[in-house]
């Protein structure tokens, strides 16, 4: 159980490390043309009315996968202490959070993905940045923990009568 928590634990803090990088900055799409270079995040600097609805969902889906690998790096970390974990069966929750985080990092990724992926000019490069990986990065790592969390769930003894 002890090598699964902690890769769990590992894989789930480095996902919101970089969620939390990939939301602060601002180079998930870059521009290039004859003269001049462009960069964008997701947290538009201009008139906040008329601001895409795609911005809005990568914005919101990412925020929840932050707060949900936060919940589960926290109970895994808790984990740790053999009272608390007995009872509320940190690793499962954190396995299942994890996966939560993973789910709403792709339809945040997604969107964001379907929509830039059609910006087309004759004169301009665009391309996708290193933010915009990061996030990507977060995904597979928290399907890791999660994964992880499920086997240190499944391989913990349990009590039975003989150990009662």
């Amino acid at each position: 159980m002890e090598p699964f928590r902690t890769l769990a634990l590992l894989a789930d803090t480095l996902a919101l490390v970089f969620a939390l990088v990939a939301l602060s900055t601002d180079y998930w799409f870059e521009a290039v043309g004859p003269g001049f270079s462009a960069h964008a995040g997701i947290w538009p600097k201009v008139d906040l009315q008329f601001v895409p609805g795609f911005i809005r969902v990568t914005e919101a889906f990412s925020i929840l996968a932050a707060l949900s690998g936060l919940v589960s790096m926290v109970l895994l970390g808790l984990s740790y202490v053999s009272s608390l974990s007995a009872r509320m069966h940190s690793p499962r929750v954190a396995a299942i959070l994890a996966s939560i985080a993973a789910l709403f990092m792709l339809v945040a990724m997604s969107v964001y993905n379907g929509h830039q992926w059609s910006r087309q000019h004759p004169q301009i490069q665009f391309f996708f940045s290193w933010s915009f990986y990061l996030g990507w990065v977060s995904f597979p790592l928290w399907i890791i923990a999660g994964i992880m969390g499920h086997l240190a769930y499944t391989r913990s003894p349990r009590a039975g009568y003989d150990q009662v």
